[in-house]
């Protein structure tokens, strides 16, 4: 199962921006928690937010009063929607996926998307 991001770019602080990913595979899939993870320069990538197939969502503190996390499970895709942003917001920005996949959904799968970078000035 691929993923694919867009939406990121350069913003000035204070800005909103919505990131969004697709997923696609040529087999049958079902996807269960999809989520956005960043990285910022010299630092490790951390999650910002998940959200269940259900829509149970769950997002790191430094995330959960600016950004809301949403998913359209019949487009396979996952959006995240930032407000306010802030310089510290600047990283490449990932999306990820799990579920699974094939005839009989047999096989499992974890995909990350290539990043889409997002650059917040002050």
């Amino acid at each position: 199962v691929q993923l694919q991001a867009f939406g990121g770019g350069l913003v000035q602080a204070g800005w909103s921006l919505r990131l969004s990913c697709a997923a696609s595979s040529g087999s049958t899939f079902v996807i269960g928690t999809m989520g956005w993870y960043r990285q910022a320069p010299g630092k490790q990538r951390e999650l910002v937010a998940s959200v269940t197939y259900g829509g149970s969502t769950n997002y790191a503190d430094s995330a959960e009063d600016r950004f809301t996390i949403s998913r359209d499970n019949a487009k396979n895709t996952v959006y995240l929607q930032l407000n306010v942003l802030k310089p510290d917001d600047t990283a490449v920005y990932y999306c990820n996926a799990d579920g699974r996949f094939g005839r009989f959904y047999q096989q499992t799968f974890n995909s990350w998307g290539q990043g889409t970078k997002l650059t917040v000035s002050s």
